[in-house]
């Protein structure tokens, strides 16, 4: 007969072991501040709105609870740029001036992707 049990606190105790990974951290999550479109000033449509980067806590990757509010600044849908509040080019703080776009599926990329991880369109 083969025992089988944990080691715990130098002495050998019969049952299973329990083994919990935990993934958590920090994740920015974009909030959206108002419904109300607002005319973009670069395209002109009225498809920009004003929203906010905050930080939340995460388990498993699931946003649970806010530990820091960001700045509030200007996106627009269509053409996705990104302005302050009174519409004016970023400034240095501001989150996703590094951030492009693919040309087919329109998702949000690092500046520095080759190919768009989402679609696989050739980005340069």
């Amino acid at each position: 007969m083969v025992n089988y049990g944990c080691v715990l606190d130098g002495e050998r105790r019969l049952g299973r072991c329990v083994f919990f990974f935990f993934i958590g951290g920090v994740q920015p999550k974009k909030v959206q501040l108002d419904d109300q479109p607002r005319p973009c000033p670069r395209c002109g449509t009225p498809s920009a709105r004003l929203k906010r980067l905050d930080h939340y806590i995460s388990l498993f990757f699931i946003p649970l609870f806010p530990v820091k509010r960001g700045e509030v600044f200007l996106e627009c849908e269509r053409c996705r740029g990104v302005f302050d509040e009174a519409g004016m080019p970023p400034s240095a703080s501001l989150p996703y001036e590094s951030l492009g776009t693919c040309p087919q599926c329109r998702r949000e990329l690092d500046q520095d992707f080759q190919f768009c991880p989402y679609c696989g369109q050739r980005i340069r």
